[in-house]
């Protein structure tokens, strides 16, 4: 009996993996569900063979008859309406053959087909009649995902050996059957890897990533097309879904190797991206109210344990050295945070090109309107020093803020951006903004000083970790544009401007100041971090650009893209 409301359109795309099962939950259905749901889909699954393995490998099968497959799809079909199907380990020409009268019945929208003919070492897995099935099998797909033994085989071709001869295969396999191939570059011997979606019509959908130098990639291939089926399923176009599963997929397997899950060939972190954004979203206030002393009479006031570092040993050292004891309570106080920063996630990406350009272009622009907001708060102080000197010196870094702003549009904006339009400013970069112009022009001039450090000191601190950019790097350029000289010079200014304050407020406007450095310390961590959190198609809508999808590896050149006193885009 089918419910009255099943075939309704759903908001959640309910997607069927149809497959073996993996105890240890790195591949099969196991790791197809994990894949659906990071995707944004419901999963469901239909078990065509239960397998004894684990890491290091398969002990023992065990396929239950034809009509018990059949009947589990039969069940699912009969209940649910279904927008996405993604297909794995389909054993024996039966199987095939079952699901391939299931699938003439039920024609779901979205068939995506991972070939499961041919094993990593390069042993095959089905009998030369399922295998010659499969292949046929293979034509019923919106999309297939062949490593790229299995290519050669749909192809009727030798392996190939290079990323072209095996795009060659797949577009010429693709124009004659109307079917999409995905190619993964993953198992050829290159830097980079890339999923290259070839369409019958000629369409050609590359997305590279880096390679992870890492043994957890068990499972790769069932996640990668469990996720584009969902995001096919979702509605997305095969440039944004393959887009997102590639970069989904990528922190996964950078992330895999922490779970510490079996001693051979581990699983991918199929969590970790779901994991990030729910931290992300935690409304928990960044400092608690015991976290600055209410008066601090000395910098010792400024305990680290109070303001919410673990302790003392674990405090990054300063690249540029704090000017009296006022800043340096303040470095310890926030040190926590300054090793969050250097060691998150986009700063990883970014140093080693794995950023997905998505991400980068918002960034870029989400960076050029944080800068015409901070030029204004640095202006704020110059206006209310008194001291001439440092009237001239905040003056100075406000307009190299906004020559700094003007140079991001005519470079990198200009070049990767495919709209006129201004890009929109983000809640965190709005947030962010808001909180330094409030403090410049609202509060005591000391604590607007304490707000736009962490800006020139954390940036100052990420440019000196960064390791030497290889060549082909694509995103050398912009990295060049952290190791200015000059900007040490005018951070060393600005510590010794807050010192100065510091030394020369009350107790009660020293606290203030505390809490306003550390509070800019952490929107500096959600300002990196927040590129990282939009997937491409919201990212192209904000800042303007491509989904980065069709992208190059290829660097640009960012022309002088650094400040000499503001330095700020990060």
């Amino acid at each position: 009996m089918t419910s009255s409301c099943h075939t309704q359109k759903s908001p959640v795309p309910r997607v069927l993996s149809i497959a073996g099962t993996d105890p240890t939950g790195g591949a099969g259905t196991a790791a197809d569900l994990k894949s659906i749901t990071a995707a944004g889909g419901y999963g469901m699954s239909v078990v065509t063979a239960l397998v004894a393995q684990n890491t290091h490998g398969v002990r023992d099968l065990h396929v239950p008859p034809a009509e018990f497959l059949a009947a589990q799809l039969r069940a699912v079909s009969d209940d649910v309406t279904l927008d996405a199907v993604k297909t794995g380990m389909l054993g024996t020409a039966d199987i095939i053959a079952t699901v391939t009268a299931w699938l003439d019945d039920v024609q779901p929208p979205i068939l995506v087909v991972d070939p499961v003919m041919i094993a990593t070492s390069g042993d095959r897995l089905l009998q030369p009649e399922a295998e010659q099935a499969m292949v046929a099998f293979c034509r019923r797909a919106t999309v297939v995902t062949p490593n790229i033994d299995e290519l050669a085989v749909l192809a009727g071709s030798p392996r190939a050996t290079t990323e072209d001869e095996a795009l060659e295969q797949a577009a010429r396999w693709s124009a004659e059957t109307g079917v999409a191939v995905v190619v993964k570059t993953g198992h050829l011997d290159t830097l980079t890897v890339t999923n290259t979606w070839l369409g019958p019509d000629g369409t050609r959908i590359a997305v590279p990533s880096t390679r992870v130098d890492t043994t957890s990639t068990h499972g790769t291939g069932c996640s990668l097309s469990s996720a584009l089926a969902t995001r096919l399923g979702l509605g997305d176009t095969p440039a944004a879904a393959l887009a997102w599963a590639t970069d989904w997929l990528h922190e996964s397997i950078t992330h895999g190797a922490a779970l510490r899950v079996g001693s051979g060939h581990g699983p991918v972190d199929h969590g970790h991206h779901s994991r990030r954004l729910q931290a992300a979203a935690s409304s928990a206030p960044w400092l608690t109210p015991d976290a600055v002393p209410h008066l601090l009479e000395a910098p010792a006031d400024l305990g680290a344990p109070r303001a919410g570092t673990k302790n003392d040993d674990v405090d990054p050292a300063p690249a540029v050295a704090p000017s009296g004891p006022w800043t340096a309570a303040l470095w310890a106080a926030g040190a926590e945070t300054t090793e969050a920063i250097t060691d998150s996630d986009f700063v990883r990406a970014l140093v080693d090109g794995s950023l997905p350009q998505h991400a980068f272009a918002f960034y870029l622009a989400q960076d050029a309107l944080y800068l015409n907001g901070y030029a204004r708060a640095l202006a704020a102080l110059s206006a209310r020093s008194t001291d001439p000197a440092a009237q001239v010196y905040w003056s100075q870094a406000a307009t190299g803020a906004l020559a700094e702003e003007a140079e991001l549009h005519r470079g990198w904006l200009g070049r990767n951006s495919e709209s006129a339009l201004t890009p929109a400013s983000s809640p965190v970069t709005s947030a962010y903004t808001n909180f330094l112009l409030a403090t410049a022009f609202g509060e005591d001039r000391t604590v607007g000083v304490a707000a736009v450090l962490p800006c020139f000191w954390l940036y100052a601190q990420v440019g000196a970790a960064l390791p030497a950019v290889p060549a082909g790097h694509p995103y050398a350029a912009w990295l060049d544009t952290y190791r200015d000289p000059g900007f040490v010079t005018a951070t060393e200014q600005a510590l010794a401007q807050l010192e100065a304050e510091m030394a020369a407020a009350s107790p009660a406007v020293r606290a203030s100041a505390a809490r306003a450095y550390l509070t800019a310390c952490r929107h500096e961590l959600e300002f990196f971090d927040q590129a990282l959190r939009i997937e491409p198609g919201e990212a192209a809508a904000v800042a303007g650009t491509a989904t980065g999808a069709t992208r190059s590896t290829g660097s640009a050149s960012p022309g002088n893209t650094t400040a000499a006193l503001s330095g700020s885009a990060r």
